[in-house]
């Protein structure tokens, strides 16, 4: 799962070509609406945060796009790796890291969407072809109230590769680093509405 070097755009394709019926491993941990559904299991890590994003429903539909085109994880040293996956449940999403000069592809799966006038956002649990086990949910909310703009992202994880595991405080570490990352690029996104 760790390399060297970074993949080609062809060896990315055949490694999708060839990952298209692996289902999900993880076990349901999370709910798309209500989060953690339970205690976690031993050995998982809970990741919660939410930023203010933008105001407005401008802002809102703005930030349902950039989530659309992924923009919360084009962040240099992470992207999606498969062009632009639609956000519907069975999608198979491939995500690509450069952590500690090795490049890695992850392979995760949509199991849940949500759509509605004030809320947009979903759920991937990962596959055996990912360097950790678990599911993590990417939330974009409009409170009609305040008119604030919201982005939440919620993970319950546990290390599923030897080399993950042997480096967990660096795998914590470049977890935390995503999120950070994540809410500050979203909001980039929205800048200039």
């Amino acid at each position: 799962m760790f390399r060297l070097l970074r993949a080609s755009d062809e060896e990315i394709n055949e490694f999708l070509l060839a990952a298209q019926e692996v289902p999900v491993s993880t076990p349901q941990l999370l709910s798309l609406t209500n989060g953690l559904t339970e205690t976690r299991p031993w050995g998982f890590a809970h990741d919660l945060s939410r930023s203010e994003i933008g105001r407005g429903p401008q802002a809102f539909a703005a930030a349902r796009k950039a989530l659309e085109r992924w923009d919360h994880f084009d962040l240099g040293w992470v992207r999606i790796a498969n062009p632009m996956p639609a956000i519907t449940a069975g999608e198979l999403v491939a995500v690509e890291a450069c952590t500690a000069r090795l490049w890695s592809i992850n392979l995760s799966r949509i199991v849940e969407v949500l759509d509605s006038p004030t809320c947009f956002g979903f759920m991937y649990a990962t596959t055996a072809l990912h360097v950790e086990e678990g599911q993590e949910r990417f939330v974009i909310e409009f409170d009609p109230e305040s008119a604030s703009v919201s982005y939440l992202i919620e993970a319950v994880s546990r290390a599923r590769n030897t080399l993950a595991r042997i480096g967990y405080p660096f795998t914590r570490a470049m977890q935390h680093r995503f999120v950070r990352s994540s809410h500050a690029r979203l909001k980039r996104s929205l800048l200039g509405l």
